[in-house]
């Protein structure tokens, strides 16, 4: 198994450089050159003074950022490989990623870590909670709704399912919001604190939790619809299987039947399902955290991208490719475990 997971990391590793390489290239096109416009910003401010001494300082200040942002080499190869960190700058130093350094945003005047720091930890917090939610829900009533199939709870949880399913997450957090926030009172419509509040400790996580609830509700319900479907399919294809019939033949316990034998053979696809719903949700928190002003990574990527602010741009989407090649590395891994043929094969 170890030597599995060793292969998955290193395919994994060769995926990043490239994709981040690709990223690289493209968001330094679109921005264009950065170096000339600032160096342009600030002799534009200059006065009293000619054209000759305009030019001259334009020149020094220009040569100043292109080495600053590495691009006074116009190899796009070099200037990938010191925004990395695996070539030296101008001056002799590896000043890149791999040494910690992941840019400067422009829009918020601040590191671009100290700038995603907070929102990532949102993020990521809400979209774990809405999955496990999620999880906890739907894998039981879609185990239910495949054992009891044509009956009315299967029938009525089917219309429930494509209703839910159909339905954008904006039209829901909407209709949550008026419901929840406008005619019964029982949530905050938006917003992650109680505004004025200096809560500690305990206190602090319930107040951040009573406005993160309807968010979460939103996040869970917009998912239950696909998995509950799937989840129910899988485990009626599962229970039709000979080795289903068998194991009813020779007696063995209904429970022990569903749980132990048709659940692990369904378990496979549902696996792929719930690891690329889970990548799902991280975009589609964004129109969440929009909706109900939370600090989270899609508000931050909004800003980034209205005020074309590339390097933090380009730290987001490298977080967006992590957690989709760090999904498919939990996919083939839970694969490994539950099924041995596929870590003996490959």
């Amino acid at each position: 198994m170890g030597k599995y997971i060793l292969k998955r990391l290193g395919y994994m590793l060769i995926v990043l450089l490239i994709l981040s390489f690709l990223m690289f290239l493209l968001y330094n096109a679109a921005a264009g050159d950065r170096a000339y416009v600032k160096a342009y910003g600030e002799v534009k401010e200059l006065k009293n003074i000619t054209a000759e001494q305009r030019n001259a300082i334009f020149e020094e200040t220009y040569l100043k950022y292109k080495r600053a942002y590495g691009t006074d080499n116009p190899s796009k190869i070099v200037q990938y490989l010191r925004w990395m960190g695996f070539y030296p700058y101008y001056d002799g130093q590896f000043n890149g990623l791999v040494q910690g350094n992941f840019g400067y945003s422009e829009y918020y005047r601040d590191d671009v870590l100290n700038v995603v720091k907070a929102p990532m930890k949102n993020t990521i917090f809400i979209n774990i909670f809405a999955t496990i939610l999620a999880l906890a829900i739907t894998i039981p009533l879609g185990i239910h709704c495949a054992v009891r199939r044509g009956k009315t709870c299967d029938k009525i949880m089917q219309v429930l399912t494509i209703v839910g399913y159909s339905l954008p997450t904006f039209l829901i957090s909407l209709v949550f919001i008026w419901l929840f926030c406008s005619r019964l009172g029982i949530f905050p419509p938006y917003g992650m604190q109680t505004p004025g509040s200096s809560y500690t400790g305990f206190r602090a996580f319930l107040d951040r939790m009573y406005y993160l609830a309807l968010p979460l509700i939103v996040m869970t319900f917009c998912s239950l619809g696909g998995m509950t479907r799937y989840v129910r399919a899988s485990m009626i294809d599962a229970l039709s299987m000979d080795c289903i019939k068998t194991a009813r033949a020779k007696g063995l316990r209904e429970k022990v039947i569903i749980y132990s034998h048709a659940w692990r053979n369904a378990l496979i696809p549902i696996v792929t399902l719930v690891v690329g719903w889970f990548l799902g949700i991280f975009s589609g928190s964004v129109v969440i955290e929009q909706i109900f002003a939370i600090n989270g990574m899609g508000k931050v990527m909004i800003e980034a991208l209205k005020s074309s602010d590339n390097d933090l741009i380009l730290l987001m989407q490298l977080f967006y490719v992590l957690i989709a090649l760090a999904g498919n590395l939990i996919i083939d891994i839970v694969y490994g475990l539950v099924d041995p043929r596929v870590r003996v094969n490959k």
